[in-house]
């Protein structure tokens, strides 16, 4: 969820993910998450970056029940809306529920933990300055 140094290079190896117009079946986008070895057997998490642009990107995320993503910040502004599922937050001072349908918007370099209280799928958008 942070910036990469290597960005110019990776927005070349990947340039389908920086098209001017990029649509998604999110179902089907779900299923192919639900599908990866990183889901099944793994950590619990998979995820899949749909757009990639220098300032601005999207991730759709799926996290099974009790699966955790360790405090960390992101450099840009986030958002989160969660699809399916229940999402918490712990901040440095609050914890906030995400449930399914809800949106939470948050600033840039705040400490956050997320746990999934059910299996979840999200999407994760970063807006870089």
């Amino acid at each position: 969820m942070h910036r990469h140094e290597d960005e110019d290079s990776s927005l070349t190896r990947l340039p389908e993910l920086a098209q001017p117009l990029l649509q998604f079946d999110l179902a089907a986008e779900i299923e192919r998450l639900h599908r990866e070895d990183s889901w099944q057997r793994g950590t619990g998490r998979s995820s899949r970056t749909l757009v990639k642009q220098p300032d601005f990107r999207i991730i759709l995320v799926a996290m099974k029940k009790a699966a955790e993503i360790k405090e960390h910040r992101a450099e840009g502004r986030i958002s989160i809306h969660t699809i399916a599922g229940h999402l918490r937050l712990k901040l440095p001072d609050q914890v906030v529920e995400v449930p399914a349908g809800h949106l939470l918007a948050l600033d840039r370099c705040i400490v956050h933990e997320v746990e999934a209280l059910a299996d979840s799928v999200f999407l994760l958008t970063i807006a870089w300055p």
